[in-house]
């Protein structure tokens, strides 16, 4: 879940599984998988980077390592 602000002030969280997109019209609009847009006051990608730490923190995504740090034995 991701706390986000409507434009009135309200803050309320959000199910970042449910975001369909993002977009900046300026202001950013998040569409969700049911058609509802949502206008809030962060920034498209302030709610990408909160997205991001969303998925990492349920692990939704994986590590990337670089090459080399693989343990050689």
């Amino acid at each position: 879940m991701i706390k986000l602000t409507r434009l009135n002030g309200d803050s309320f969280t959000l199910n970042a599984l449910y975001i369909e997109q993002i977009q900046s019209f300026p202001d950013t609009t998040i569409t969700l998988t049911s058609s509802k847009k949502l206008v809030v006051r962060e920034s498209q990608q302030e709610v990408v980077e909160l997205i991001q730490l969303f998925y990492r923190k349920v692990g939704l995504t994986g590590v990337i390592s670089k090459v080399g740090d693989e343990d050689e034995s």
